[in-house]
């Protein structure tokens, strides 16, 4: 332990109430991995239970506990003011932000960030609760998006005992496969000097066109497409070469998409297989391209049409993330190109990679049958984790459950208009409030109702239980979840 620090409840910039905040380090064992450093907070008036929130990208900075948990709205006061004890770490290593994967050099710290960082940051943080108030927390819950949701499935997962809920928002749970599927994004947009790249005007083109067959197919014209199963029927890789071609397949501007772009884009559009199962998946599903994810945000195509190595702000985000683990976790060459890259050259590598950072085929039964609950979700326009991976997910463990088992301890949310943390519906939703519902009471939730997140905005919308969405039901405002209804056809 390095330090432990009371917060007065007055003291400034303070809204978690008076909590006693302890950092400390996890010594490695090898000299040469780095240090995690961890975070635990001891509220004054405890409610007896214990939060762990997780990180994002390759981790690499403090989670502190001291923010709000998952997708909660700013006007749910934060975990710790609630009183739980909340605790997060560094996920075992120190990164520039983005991806930095030069932790992955090091076995350790590749251990600890593939999995081993929820455990040990949970324990520690056990005996500092235990040492505060003489006595465990009655319920531990995980939540964490992206990375974080990756985590909350290893938490419930790979540490069954240690949990009683958790919450995976738009869940990374598959790294290694899902940065192979986001190299193959980047290939098809930088392959034959950048033939296929497509810049901002020549992304928004495609989407407009997108959003203009599929946005009303839900019964509402609002920037928000919800019935996917419809617009893939309506608008789809058929569609943009018959509409959007540019004559004689040629790059003429950005008024029309040349082969090679329409090639990238059916390439994206479409599952990736890398030869060969990894933690027993073997195909990356499709990015929702699409299907209403509109790829403009965080320079998710790039603002230049090669690539710069290493990799910079200015490359496509999916080339960034797959460079990275390419560069620092399979070939551990810094130097390597990672367009050249192709999974079947390093097969055995690749595969123990996925053995430490997916957790896809980790059974869920151990956490069932004590109890354990999911809260699962993921938006339809997400461009940087595709909402299919998590359907995926979802309806690999559901096969190996059985549809009631899975019912008894898994709801699945898939959420129009949500992107990767923002979008044209920025969903929020308690998901702390939720889980520990149905941990204390059994009693599983069914329709959610999320608001949206966007500066101004004052809607909400039903969260509806895969595979349902949300269908207007003709009259009422557009901004009121009550005036819609969840259906599967």
């Amino acid at each position: 332990m390095q330090s432990a620090t009371l917060v007065a409840a007055d003291a400034a910039n303070n809204p978690n109430g008076e909590y006693c905040a302890v950092k400390g380090l996890i010594v490695p064992v090898s000299a040469e991995a780095p240090n995690m450093e961890f975070q635990v907070n001891l509220p004054t008036n405890w409610n007896g239970k214990a939060v762990q929130l997780g990180g994002g990208g390759y981790n690499g900075t403090l989670v502190t506990g001291l923010g709000i948990a998952g997708l909660q709205p700013a006007t749910v006061p934060t975990p710790l003011r609630q009183g739980y004890v909340t605790l997060g770490s560094d996920g075992g290593h120190k990164g520039a932000p983005g991806f930095d994967g030069t932790f992955g050099m090091n076995d350790e710290a590749l251990l600890n960030f593939g999995k081993q960082a929820v455990k040990k940051t949970h324990d520690v943080a056990l005996a500092v609760v235990k040492a505060r108030y003489g006595t465990a927390p009655r319920r531990f819950y995980y939540i964490g998006n992206s990375q974080g949701g990756h985590e909350a499935l290893d938490a419930a997962a790979r540490y069954s005992a240690d949990y009683d809920g958790v919450v995976a928002n738009y869940p990374a749970y598959n790294v290694t496969l899902l940065h192979l599927g986001s190299l193959n994004a980047g290939k098809a947009l930088y392959a034959n000097g950048g033939a296929g790249w497509m810049n901002a005007a020549e992304t928004k083109l495609l989407t407009d066109a997108v959003h203009q067959a599929c946005d009303g197919l839900d019964g509402a014209q609002d920037g928000i497409i919800s019935n996917i199963a419809g617009c893939n029927a309506a608008f789809n890789i058929e569609t943009v070469k018959s509409t959007l071609r540019c004559p004689n397949g040629s790059d003429t501007g950005d008024t029309c998409l040349s082969d090679a772009q329409i090639a990238a884009v059916e390439k994206i559009a479409s599952p990736y297989r890398p030869g060969f199962a990894i933690a027993g998946m073997e195909e990356f599903p499709r990015w929702s391209l699409l299907e209403g994810a509109r790829f403009e945000g965080r320079s998710t195509f790039g603002t230049r049409p090669v690539p710069g190595n290493p990799p910079t702000s200015a490359d496509a985000l999916l080339y960034n993330a797959g460079a990275a683990t390419t560069k620092f976790i399979l070939t551990r060459n810094p130097a390597f190109d990672a367009l050249t890259f192709e999974p079947t050259t390093l097969k055995g590598r690749t595969q123990g990679a996925g053995a430490i950072m997916d957790v896809t085929d980790i059974d869920l039964t151990p956490f069932r049958q004590k109890g354990g609950k999911i809260i699962l979700l993921h938006g339809t326009t997400d461009d940087f984790i595709t909402p299919h991976n998590t359907v995926a997910y979802y309806n690999r463990h559901k096969a190996l459950q059985g549809e009631a088992n899975m019912d008894s301890f898994v709801r699945f949310y898939v959420v129009p208009g949500l992107s990767h943390g923002f979008g044209a519906f920025n969903a929020k939703y308690d998901g702390l409030a939720v889980l520990d519902n149905w941990v204390e009471t059994d009693k599983a939730p069914e329709t959610l109702v999320a608001i949206d997140g966007n500066q101004g905005a004052n809607r909400t919308r039903p969260m509806c239980r895969y595979p349902s969405w949300p269908r207007y039901n003709g009259s009422g405002s557009m901004d009121d979840a009550a005036n819609f209804n969840c259906v599967s056809q």
